[in-house]
Order: structure tokens, then sequence, then C-alpha cells
């Protein structure tokens, strides 16, 4: 049976609105990429409402490494926390919508965390961003509100990708029964993944239209379950505390070099990061209004050499690639130019147990300083 809202324009006239349908399925995804919001994230999270940043339309999804794309979900977006989440938008009058939608989900989902590189998703969302005429990191910066850093809020993606922290959501005019219970079944059981449906209606009426999302498949117990720490602003003391369990004595005293190293490299204190599951500090120049970051080490016995991200900065993406050969023949490690200027180019820590690479991991930093410097006064 059709609904009905009632609506009281400014004059004080009721103005009653039949819900209808949807001209087509593309509509419903096009108000979804324009009005994020209609993803309800107040009744996501009441306490902590979800925002939304649209990474990319039809973002294609591999089954095999390096191969070709297979599947395309409908939508990705990223919310505030760094969680990437997929979205398939269905109508009611598509007998898939039943069954076969929540298989179809779980396949994406399975192989994007195999095979989503970190950078590819931030290459998406750059071009996204290019083809509509915005700069990606103003939208970037505005999206997060000056809470973290964009470098923090990749590395939360990256970290979220590799738990299997994802979010799938159904989003339809109308949701059947049967997609309720799998739905509320799925989300129950599962604690890193969130499966939930958003029905929205459309209700027209006097050349008026009106949408109304709501969520389903949501449970007292599954929010009991999927209930996250909150973040926390690491530090010295809760960094080594972290790592004295998984690190040897070796491994430890190695981490304190070059948290001493950072330091003195940078002449400042080192950044400490926010994450959840994975603790960081990481090493940044600054000059002027130019922030240079260097490298990270986690909790999880990784560093990363971040000298590619600073391609777009000043010192110029010719020099970066310089340094992209160094860290290849001098280091043997050989980031691919994405990983190297998009993603987290990280390696074990135990590569730095070598007294000799580590030498050549700190010259190459203090060259890298060397040459922005020079850039920076010239």
């Amino acid at each position: 049976m059709k609904g009905e809202i009632f609506l009281i324009k400014d004059d004080g006239k009721l103005v009653m609105m039949k819900e209808s349908s949807y001209e087509s399925e593309n509509l419903l995804q096009d108000l979804l990429a324009e009005y994020p919001n209609l993803l309800a994230g107040a009744q996501i999270d009441q306490n902590n409402p979800r925002k939304w940043l649209l990474v990319s339309r039809e973002i294609g999804i591999p089954s095999e490494e390096n191969s070709y794309d297979r599947w395309a979900v409908d939508h990705l977006f990223l919310d505030q926390e760094g969680i990437s989440t997929l979205v398939e938008v269905k109508r009611s009058s598509d007998t898939r919508i039943r069954r076969e939608v929540v298989g179809q989900l779980l396949e994406y989902a399975a192989n994007a965390l195999a095979y989503w590189p970190i950078e590819q998703i931030k290459l998406k969302y750059e071009s996204r961003c290019e083809s509509a005429g915005l700069d990606a990191n103003d939208e970037l910066a505005k999206f997060l509100s000056n809470e973290i850093n964009s470098d923090e809020f990749w590395e939360k993606v990256d970290t979220n990708l590799q738990v299997g922290k994802i979010r799938l959501i159904i989003v339809a005019d109308q949701i059947p029964l049967e997609l309720q219970r799998i739905v509320e079944f799925l989300d129950s059981q599962m604690r890193s993944v969130e499966v939930l449906c958003i029905e929205i209606k459309q209700f027209t009426g006097q050349s008026l239209k009106t949408l109304v999302p709501r969520v389903i498949g949501r449970t007292a117990e599954s929010v009991q379950k999927k209930t996250s720490p909150s973040r926390m602003k690491w530090n010295e003391e809760k960094f080594f505390e972290a790592i004295s369990n998984s690190c040897t004595t070796q491994e430890t005293e190695l981490v304190r070099a070059l948290l001493n190293f950072g330091k003195e490299i940078t002449s400042r204190d080192v950044d400490w990061g926010t994450g959840i599951y994975r603790g960081s500090f990481t090493a940044r120049l600054i000059f002027g209004d130019q922030r240079y970051s260097l490298f990270s080490v986690f909790t999880t016995n990784e560093f990363s050499i971040n000298l590619g991200w600073n391609w777009d900065k000043p010192i110029g993406i010719e020099v970066i690639e310089q340094f992209r050969t160094k860290v290849r023949d001098r280091l043997d490690l050989a980031f691919d130019k994405s990983r190297w200027n998009n993603g987290w180019s990280i390696a074990q820590l135990s590569l730095l147990l070598d007294p000799q690479k580590l030498k050549i991991f700190k010259d190459i930093i203090k060259t890298f300083k060397d040459s922005v410097n020079t850039n920076s006064h010239a």
C-alpha cells in the first residue's frame, strides 16, 4: 500500500504528497552522488553521525591480482573514519533485490579488500574531482574540517582495508522483508563489516518532491558489537607499550633510534598518529607553509618512506622520481610510481636491522632534506 505524507506550506495550506516510484534506478544513483546525506549518517551512528566523501561512481573491482575489473559497484564513499562504504542501488521492481543483491555485494566486498590498493582509491577520488572541476585537496580539507590532515586520513583508509573494516549498503525505494531479515542476520554476525539497507521513499504532490531515507537492518545487538573504541592520539609512551609484545629487543632499539633520528633531522618533535588499531609516528619537515613528509614508523613492525607524497610540493616531481630511483637501487625497495606518489610505500622494519641499510636510509632522508632546503631558498 502506497503511503502519504503531508506538507504545510508557508501560506498555511496543507499539501498531500503520495508515495511514488523513481523513474529509473539511475535517477536514484544520481541523487546519492549529488546528495550523499541521503545515506542517513545520523541514523547509522547517532553519537557520531557519519559524513560521506564520494570517491567515485561505477568503481571497478578485479577478481585477480593485476587483472582487469570484473565488476563495478554503484558508489564508493568514505566516511570521516576512513571506512570504505560500498553502495549498491536497486529499485523494488528489480527481482534481484530479494536475495541476489546480497551475494553480489558480498562478492564485491571480498574482492575489493583483496585487490584494492589505497593508491587506486585515491586516484579514483582525484579523477572524480578533476572531472567535476573541483580541487581534490580543497574538497578533502572541507570534508575533514581540520580534524586531521590528508596524510593521516588516507592512512586510516588503508588501515581499515587491511583489517577488513568496511561498510556495505543496499539502497532502494522499498526494502522487502526477506532482504531485511538477511541483512539483520549478517550485520549482527560480522564484527568488522557493517551490512545495512537504506530505504529512500519518494513522495510527490503539487510539483513538489520529498525524499525520506530510513536505515533498515540495525539491531541493538549489532550496534553493541560494532561499537568501536574511541580514536586516541598516540604518544611515545603508548607507542612503545604497544610494540613491547610484538617487537624484539633489537627492533625496539631500532624504533627508538628512528624516533630520535626523526626528531634530529626535522629539528622538531614527530607527529603522532590517531589510528585505533595501528599506532604511528611521522617525521615531517616544515618550511614556511609547506609540510614535507619524510617517513613513518608503525606499531605493526613496519615503516614507510613518504618522500613520494611530496610530488605536488615546490621540490617538483622530477626530484621525487630521482629519490624513488635511489630507494630502489640502494635499499632494494622497488615501489611503483602510483604507490610512491599516492600510497603508503611500506616495508618491513627488519630491513633496517642491517646497519648498512639503516645508514643508507638515513643518508637518503638527509639528502632529501638538503634538496628541500636548497629548493626553499632558491
